[in-house]
């Protein structure tokens, strides 16, 4: 099925939890591609901005040896310790996480953002090539970065694949636990990567953003460890999915592309039981996340599942420079918390 196809047919979606505003964009935003342009753009980054003015880059060693790359920055008021998972191929800097840090920040949150590995410009700090299914060292790094909140009540707010494993962080918390975690946030979440991953290459203008900036990324490791890498004809495919079958069987532990996706995919009941609450905010319209795997969760009664008609992929925005609904959506959770 197109994408295209996909955004033609309307379901049926659950009515908004109660108390949950809804997102109407004005007419001129309502397109899920205009939405997820906007989600990524520069200019919304400009200005002045006091949490990259505390900023501290840190550097997590975290599970096998493997060191992660964060960027800290304290509040002097510590209201809360927000952690920020940006999504694949992106960074600490990604614009919707500087923006979204930079409004908590100036309603007295201190901010963690952190890099996954071969993200961030931080290609030489491991060997070892990133994969979606390497959640043990980022369940480590937002473990070490809950400390810093000295007691503040953390939250932590995940972009797609970072909202994926934002989620998979809520499923660990059946065994495991961070201290001091509040609320996760997953906006625009990855549920099932098999469904969602074959999106991005129906969609020339998603295709040509993750194929530019990953093929930057490996040539850029093969730069760096060319005793270990190769991508030279792994790379003369031009779509995301047959760069990412040629690259497994080679450079990784899975045989197949079914396997891979298998490995970080969320099952219908895995949140069920997650003992903080959760807010999945997704979109009907997003052309990369199908709406279905959202509807098809099974949560309890700490989770809200908030769908909205439109708002693209990490989009939401109700004016050209922002707010998004989600900015103001986490800070009004933020804000009931501490009442």
């Amino acid at each position: 099925m197109s994408a295209t196809l996909s955004h033609m047919q309307t379901p049926v979606l659950p009515p908004l939890p109660l108390g949950v505003q809804p997102f109407h964009p004005p007419l001129h935003l309502r397109h899920h591609l205009v939405q997820t342009i906007l989600a990524s753009l520069k200019f919304r980054k400009r200005g002045p901005n006091p949490m990259l003015e505390t900023a501290q880059d840190i550097i997590l060693e975290c599970d096998d040896g493997v060191r992660l790359k964060g960027s800290y920055s304290p509040h002097p008021e510590n209201k809360a310790l927000v952690i920020f998972l940006h999504g694949w191929e992106g960074s600490q800097d990604s614009t919707y996480v500087v923006t979204a840090g930079r409004r908590l920040y100036q309603r007295g949150a201190s901010i963690f953002r952190l890099n996954y590995r071969d993200h961030g410009d931080t290609h030489e700090l491991n060997e070892g090539l990133f994969y979606s299914t390497l959640f043990n060292e980022v369940f480590d790094a937002v473990k070490q970065a809950a400390k810093k909140g000295d007691g503040a009540p953390v939250y932590i707010v995940g972009f797609s694949l970072g909202g994926n494993f934002a989620l998979r962080i809520a499923r660990s918390l059946r065994d495991l636990s961070i201290q001091n975690l509040k609320h996760i946030f997953a906006i625009s979440p990855v549920i099932d990567p098999w469904g969602a991953a074959p999106l991005v290459d129906l969609n020339p203008l998603y295709q040509h953003y993750f194929l530019k900036k990953w093929t930057r990324s490996l040539r850029k490791k093969q730069a760096l460890y060319p005793q270990l890498y190769n991508f030279d004809k792994i790379l003369a495919k031009r779509t995301v999915l047959g760069i990412l079958e040629r690259m497994l069987p080679q450079y990784s532990e899975f045989s197949d592309l079914k396997s891979y996706f298998d490995s970080y995919r969320l099952d219908k009941r895995d949140l069920e039981h997650c003992p903080v609450p959760l807010s999945l905010i997704s979109a009907a319209d997003d052309g990369m996340i199908p709406v279905a795997d959202l509807l098809g969760l099974k949560l309890n009664h700490r989770a809200n599942r908030i769908i909205h008609p439109h708002g693209g992929h990490n989009g939401f925005f109700q004016s050209l420079k922002g707010p998004t609904w989600y900015d103001d959506y986490i800070e009004h959770v933020l804000e009931k918390d501490a009442a």
